[in-house]
């Protein structure tokens, strides 16, 4: 079976958390993946992993860039705005991705396990879109097979231009906040957001058996704990091996000082309010 190559397109501005030397030291334990970081802040290549790429990178220069490939113009003045842009990455940074099969974005405020044990490439074969849950698609991990029909699938919501032309944040690679909608199972249909979301087209193209998406379940969030990640490994209760972790509400609790260039050990736990070797 042929192995997909599978490419993670990041933009980060700001600096980064104290957090991101744990996210650098689990992609690197996914080595035959590529993750390439679009960042304003420094680089310093002898702390990076092979696979990861750090690229300067700018505000301003999204904005021209992402107006030179969608048509009209771009002007976001903030950070975050970003995540409303993550669906378009292959299609506005069409050139980096055109040798591989998948691209995708995800967080940087994760810790990776090991990816291809979920993201096989009987998945990859058989599927267009990836998600790390069951119910909506994740902004903090997509994939999408790299082609003219997925790259341009944020244009099928009757609402991309509004989205990527406002200075307000949709939650447009997810649900446009409509979470809990989505988790108790109602029909998309059913569903009335301000604007039409990635995961209402997704199920919408889904019906119509124009898209084949993969919704599995294989995220851990909240203030979970009880974790241990060893050497690219992470396990649950010491029985469930899972995808990722996602820091979302760990880093509200707890916090390191922000050292440049940390050493992160092989093994360490993680709590519900602390991580800890």
């Amino acid at each position: 079976m042929k192995n997909n190559s599978i490419a993670f397109l990041i933009l980060y501005i700001g600096d980064y958390p104290w957090y991101f030397s744990y996210f650098l030291h689990s992609c690197k334990y996914n080595p035959n993946i590529d993750f390439y970081i679009y960042t304003d802040n420094p680089i310093i290549e002898s702390s990076t992993p092979e696979n990861v790429k750090l690229i300067p990178y700018s505000l301003n220069e999204f904005n021209k860039d992402a107006a030179k490939a969608l048509g009209f113009p771009v002007n976001i003045e903030h950070g975050y705005k970003l995540c409303d842009f993550k669906p378009a990455y292959g299609y506005i940074f069409a050139d980096l991705v055109k040798n591989y099969d998948f691209w995708g974005h995800c967080d940087i405020d994760i810790i990776f396990g090991n990816i291809r044990n979920f993201v096989t490439d009987a998945v990859l074969s058989k599927y267009d879109v990836i998600s790390a849950r069951h119910d909506y698609l994740t902004g903090s991990f997509a994939l999408y097979r790299n082609g003219l029909f997925n790259n341009a699938l944020f244009k099928q919501s009757k609402d991309y231009i509004k989205v990527f032309t406002s200075s307000e944040n949709f939650c447009f690679d997810e649900t446009n906040y409509a979470f809990k909608a989505f988790e108790i199972g109602l029909h998309r249909s059913e569903i009335k957001t301000e604007v039409e979301s990635m995961t209402h087209v997704v199920k919408r193209l889904e019906e119509k058996r124009k898209l084949k998406p993969y919704f599995e379940f294989q995220i851990l969030e909240g203030l979970a704990g009880n974790m241990l990640w060893d050497n690219g490994t992470l396990t649950y209760r010491k029985e469930f091996e899972v995808m990722y972790y996602h820091l979302i509400k760990l880093k509200t609790v707890y916090s390191e000082k922000n050292i440049q260039n940390r050493v992160v050990p092989n093994k360490f736990r993680i709590g519900k309010k602390k991580i800890y070797y």
